[in-house]
């Protein structure tokens, strides 16, 4: 026979109090409502005897509230996401929230499908590093009242909460950078996409460059292939068939292990030939040889934005709140690769 569910009415009968007062207590709101300690210690240690499970669907719909939250990035596995991820979790937890994160692989499919999901389930808020074409989702989100922010890229015409770093200034930076370590001739790796970050990242290497009279030498990775063989095979024709190059600069760290996969197995010697320089760090980017010089993003400082931002909105759903634009700095790391031991070594030809 199929055991019947415990419900907070039969916990109540059990008790001989009501289904209110229950409710209240594992709601955290016993002091609250002036609910005596033996009280509420005699209804939590009952509920705790039988193991009790509340109908989380059932209590969202009542109270409108589900405290679940949904971290959505471009691939969980990357590192700096990964990291991202594990200091929301912690700040969320004490907060009283839980965290579903998610990867939408940069597609917009996959992307509203899941959001179309996690809507039906009544989820508090969204966190989310959009796909190219998630504007019209995102918009929806926001009319419908449904806190969301934008981590790492936004869309320039859509009105919406974003914390991001200074892309621009960190990329001018870390060329600057390189420039001033004798480099001349630096070759701009990047993703063929129109994400403001990496459109951001591009522009503040070519200020740089300009304010030098040094040329721009761009590769664009189809994004498709960046975790593919194919981005290695790219990047060495880009630097084969690039007459004069001393360094390189990567626009996001996934790019710079590829390269660096693809000089293993074919030019060992360009790893110590060539500056480089790569936008996000990596754990892997401190203990290679030589370690490589890296913008590093403000993780702490970011979660904490990200979550005190959301919690704001979730707290304040019936106020009208102009949308926020959190702009944080970046850090740049330098390490070995972006050195100039010998000036000479520079403009390494094939």
């Amino acid at each position: 026979m199929k055991k019947k569910r415990v419900s907070l009415k039969s916990i109540a009968e059990a008790l001989n109090t009501s289904s209110t007062t229950v409710s209240f207590i594992l709601n955290g709101k016993a002091e609250e409502k002036h609910i005596s300690a033996k009280l509420t210690k005699k209804v939590l240690d009952y509920v705790a005897e039988i193991n009790y499970q509340p109908n989380q669907l059932a209590k969202s719909l009542r109270t409108g509230r589900s405290n679940i939250l949904v971290f959505m990035v471009e691939d969980i596995s990357n590192s700096f996401f990964s990291r991202l991820a594990r200091v929301i979790e912690d700040i969320a937890y004490k907060k009283g929230y839980k965290v579903i994160f998610c990867s939408n692989e940069n597609d917009d499919n996959k992307s509203i499908e899941l959001i179309n999901l996690f809507s039906l389930r009544q989820v508090d808020g969204f966190i989310i590093v959009p796909s190219p074409g998630l504007s019209p989702v995102i918009k929806k989100l926001v009319n419908e009242n449904i806190p969301v922010i934008l981590l790492d890229r936004y869309f320039e015409n859509l009105e919406c909460n974003i914390v991001v770093i200074n892309n621009k200034e960190a990329s001018y930076e870390a060329t600057m950078h390189l420039i001033k370590n004798g480099y001349k001739n630096i070759l701009f790796i990047t993703t063929d996409t129109q994400q403001t970050q990496m459109i951001a990242r591009l522009d503040g290497y070519k200020e740089a460059l300009q304010e030098y009279g040094l040329v721009p030498q761009v590769l664009f990775i189809p994004f498709k292939d960046t975790h593919t063989e194919e981005s290695k095979v790219l990047i060495l024709n880009f630097l084969k068939n690039s007459q004069h190059k001393d360094a390189l600069f990567f626009a996001t760290n996934y790019l710079t292990l590829k390269a660096l996969e693809a000089f293993k197995e074919n030019a060992p010697e360009l790893t110590e030939k060539l500056g480089m320089v790569t936008f996000d760090d990596n754990d892997f980017f401190s203990v290679l040889t030589p370690t490589i010089t890296a913008v590093s993003q403000p993780l702490w400082e970011m979660a904490n934005q990200l979550m005190k931002l959301m919690l704001h909105l979730l707290n304040s759903k019936d106020e009208v709140l102009l949308p926020k634009k959190i702009v944080l700095d970046a850090e740049l790391l330098v390490r070995n690769s972006s050195i100039s031991v010998d000036k000479n070594e520079h403009n390494y030809n094939d």
